[in-house]
């Protein structure tokens, strides 16, 4: 048998590779919106996909040690004693593993009072007496005893992605000894990561050079006597170590296991528990690649096909077509390319429920089927569904072709039911809804066809397939939304949204690049002073950019506290170094946070200047359905995320101005939005009371906390209150607030115990509302917009606390962007209705950004804020602040 035939057992030490993956990867840079650090299992999935590709193992398991001690603890207590503390990030990461195991179909082993290291060594033993290879992922030396002839080890060389082949040549050249004898070799230097010391003044060299002298670690400490040199007599001191270490780091064999070699074997992975998990741990990149694994992801033989009986239009009576199909929905699907809010549609696809179909070339249409087609675009009456069409909708306007009557967005009706997710691919929707798939193969003897090319022609087919799957697809969703009542959502909140920001990409907003480019040079300038006053804090250059440099000086240098152990040293990271300047107030941490600052405003500035249109304008693309609490998100350039926090970061916005043409730029925000639905829906009199008095919320809420007057409210006290306020919305725990406001964790729960004590309805509200959401499977907005959450009864606690943070502000943020929406929505309207020219530009978070017509002012002024202010019936004033000025910054307030 060959070795590319022989059955190959994959099995990896699961909190090896997964303690590896933790530091491999930034923890900061992988959480869910709910708070779960998600990096070590971002970091051994990645890992774990691809061994399952390059490698194609018939059978796969992992193993995993177990909490508390083991057979070796008992018998040496210090063994594995000199490891730092795990951090607080790692440990609920394992379970999160165990979970997508469970759901790739794949086995994880765990044995009381054993290692893991024994369970792989178990497992590759009885692979080797079956016949078969062995592939042993660990990041663990002791699993080198392991290597021969049937067995490789795949060592990581760097984190978990660059792993080294250790065959028994490979182990002989780089440890200088048989696989078998490096656990003797390990007896005799020792193992610093498992607390064995070994003897003083033997290197590897060494060792290995007696071993070879001597035939083995049984003849040498037989012999020991003649052991010449220091190095001898150091030996004859230490024989009991050496025996010691020699019995802990020998791997157990013939453990009992309770699974067979057969219970390994690869199994399809449920393809939906995945999919679903995927989606909680929000991993937005692994998804495409465990289905590109070969196998388990595959349709069954037969599955259905959306059948299309299609024409390609070359000169035609599409007018005709058009009539013919009066008062049915119709499927639009747009080929081509669009961002910015415009681009160019090169292909257009209609298709009906009945599988009829017509696809045309927008650059060689005829002028009758150009008016018939603009005529029927424009017609609201003109029933039409599309899947993700902002964008092909500017497309289409960039040719002078306007839609509307577009009633259903197969995307956004997606993104209403499933709302965690991140993607909404049509292929994937169409298997899921309709249980049929796309395909562009199918047999068309349409006349039509024969003199088109044959890449146009399966162009052109592959669109009519999608024009007719995404009516079809229309009508199932729009069932579903309407049992689950989310029908008006994608009808009358999301649909006229979708319209409302087409023209608001398309309109932009007017940026002074002059503006930029002097902002760009000041904090140029302040990038280059803050760097030479670190210097000459020190005394010599560093490299400011530079973790490893930065190590040196912090820790070594300047002696100051270690901040959290990564596997590149101590962290450098911003909340590390703002962590360690509070502690120590540095003036080298001064001027390197200043740095850091300054680089950071420079590189949003750089974007922005990229980013500016020939029109003189920024077009930013909204997404509509990445954020499952509702809230848009805006990219390329991300205009939600201008800096606020800084007098500094504030001054980007000076360089968005009002257009040519118009007389000013309009802000208006809701003060407190969040707190106002909290008051709301938890209907507490004190907080409900403290909105109506028109006073400050926060400092009313801390009298009552505090048992003191407002006036005689302090700083403290009412900053402690606003962070509890604002924190609530968000699930905010004790923790969460001790590291907010600095404060221990009992003295946070202390807080929160007299907040809820003042305030008991919005407790009660909190508890309710994750009770009703364990019992239904989701939480709903005001409006409706449901959450699921199927984690709520999860057995799994880290997945379980995710859904409960998830279920606390979920319906406080969605309400709250709801309420925005329809405020856009509204100031739209009435700004239509009135015939002003002015309009609404940019929606940031709470605040709506206006670009004002000349002489339009107060006219705009009161639109906004009779819009705004009574876009939902609460129980509580939604107050809006105005401003208006020349630029963003000047109409802040």
């Amino acid at each position: 048998m060959s070795e590319t035939s022989r059955p190959t057992l994959l099995i990896l030490d699961g909190h090896s590779m997964a303690f590896r993956a933790f530091f491999a990867l930034p923890v900061d840079n992988f959480a869910t919106s709910t708070g779960q650090h998600t990096n070590a299992v971002y970091g051994f999935v990645s890992m774990l996909i691809n061994l399952l590709r390059e490698e194609q193992p018939s059978h796969v398991a992992v193993a995993f040690d177990l909490a508390g001690g083991t057979f070796r603890t008992e018998q040496y207590g210090e063994y594995k004693g000199g490891r730092a503390p795990t951090p607080a990030e790692f440990p609920g990461q394992i379970d999160l593993i165990k979970e997508v195991l469970d759901a790739l179909n794949i086995v994880h082993l765990e044995k009381p009072d054993y290692e893991a290291d024994d369970i792989l060594a178990t497992m590759s033993t009885r692979a080797t007496r079956a016949g078969m290879r062995t592939l042993v992922v660990s990041g663990d030396r002791d699993a080198i005893q392991l290597v021969d002839d049937s067995v490789t080890l795949l060592y990581p060389r760097k984190g978990v992605s660059d792993l080294l082949r250790l065959d028994p040549a490979a182990v002989e050249k780089k440890y200088l000894v048989r696989p078998d004898r490096y656990p003797e070799l390990a007896a005799l230097v020792g193992e610093s990561a498992d607390n064995l010391p070994g003897v003083p003044g033997v290197g590897p060299k060494t060792a290995a050079k007696w071993l070879a002298g001597y035939d083995g670690l049984e003849n040498l400490v037989r012999q020991a006597d003649s052991v010449k040199g220091k190095a001898g007599q150091s030996f004859r001191d230490h024989l009991d170590d050496v025996r010691r270490n020699r019995r802990l780091n020998a791997l157990v064999r013939d453990l009992d296991l309770g699974v067979d070699l057969d219970d390994l074997a690869q199994r399809p992975w449920d393809a939906e528990a995945t999919r679903t998990l995927f989606e909680v741990l929000e991993f937005r990149n692994l998804w495409d690649r465990v289905q590109a694994l070969e196998g388990p992801e595959e349709e069954p033989a037969g599955a259905a096909t959306v059948q299309v009986d299609g024409q390609v239009l070359t000169e035609g009576d599409l007018a005709g077509w058009l009539r013919s199909r009066t008062g049915r929905r119709i499927g639009l699907e747009v080929s081509g390319t669009w961002s910015r809010g415009t681009g160019d549609a090169t292909g257009l696809a209609l298709g009906c429920e009945d599988g009829t179909a017509i696809w045309l070339d927008p650059a060689q249409i005829a002028p009758a089927d150009d008016k018939a087609l603009a005529g029927w675009l424009a017609d609201p009456a003109a029933d039409k569904a599309i899947h993700s069409g902002k964008g092909p909708i500017e497309a289409l306007a960039a040719r002078g072709w306007e839609v509307s009557g577009v009633s259903c967005d197969t995307e956004l009706a997606a993104y209403l039911l499933r709302p965690d997710r991140r993607s909404y691919p049509l292929d994937e929707l169409v298997s899921h809804h309709l249980g049929a798939e796309l395909s562009a193969d199918q047999d068309d003897s349409d006349q039509s066809m024969l003199d088109f090319g044959e890449d146009d022609a399966a162009r052109a087919q592959s669109a009519m397939t999608r024009a007719v799957a995404v009516v079809r697809l229309a009508r199932e969703m729009e069932a579903d939304l309407n049992r689950r009542g989310e029908t008006s959502l994608l009808h009358d909140l999301e649909m006229p949204v979708q319209t409302a920001l087409v023209r608001m990409e398309r309109a932009g907003i007017a940026v002074d690049t002059q503006v930029l480019e002097t902002l760009r040079s000041d904090f140029d300038t302040r990038v280059l002073d803050a760097q030479q006053a670190a210097w000459e804090v020190i005394g010599h250059e560093v490299n400011l950019g530079s973790p490893k440099q930065l190590q040196s000086v912090l820790f070594d240098e300047l002696k100051m506290p270690r901040t959290r152990r990564t596997k590149s040293g101590y962290t450098t990271d911003a909340d590390a170094l703002a962590g360690l300047f509070e502690k120590t107030q540095h003036p080298f941490l001064e001027h390197l946070l200043e740095h850091r600052d300054a680089i950071r405003l420079r590189q949003t500035v750089d974007g922005l200047l990229k980013s500016v249109s020939d029109d003189g304008r920024i077009h930013t693309t909204y997404q509509q359905t990445v954020a499952a609490t509702g809230r848009l998100s805006s990219t390329d350039p991300n205009l939600q995320n201008i800096p606020m926090r800084t007098d500094e970061g504030r001054r980007i916005r000076e360089g968005f101005v009002v257009g040519e043409g118009f007389q000013t730029l309009m802000s208006a925000d809701y003060s407190q939005i969040e707190m106002r639905i909290m008051a709301h829906v938890s209907g507490d009199a004190s907080l409900i009371d403290a909105f109506r008095s028109g006073l400050d919320v926060h400092t009313v809420t801390a009298s009552h906390v505090f048992g003191v007057d407002p006036a005689a409210v302090s700083v403290a006290q009412r900053s402690r209150i606003k962070a509890m306020n604002y924190g609530l919305a968000y699930g905010l725990s004790a923790y969460g607030l001790s590291q907010q406001l600095h404060l221990s964790v009992p003295e946070a729960r202390s807080l929160m115990d007299d907040y809820f004590d003042r305030f008991g309805k919005v407790h009660e509200y909190l508890t309710a509302v994750v009770d009703q959401a364990r019992k239904d499977g989701f939480t709903s907005t005001l409006l409706g917009r449901r959450r699921y959450l199927p984690d709520l009864t999860s057995t799994n606690r880290q997945r379980r606390e995710m859904a409960e943070r998830a279920a606390l502000n979920a319906p406080i943020q969605g309400s709250a962007a709801d309420l925005i929406k329809l405020a856009m929505l509204a100031t739209d309207k009435e700004l239509a209705d009135r015939g002003l020219s002015s309009r609404v530009l940019l929606q940031v978070h709470d605040e709506l950004i206006l670009e004002v017509a000349v002489d339009e002012e107060e006219a705009v002024r009161e639109v906004v804020i009779d819009a705004m202010g009574h876009a939902m019936d609460l129980s509580v004033p939604l107050t809006v602040s105005i401003g208006t000025g020349r630029s963003w910054f000047s109409a802040a307030h």
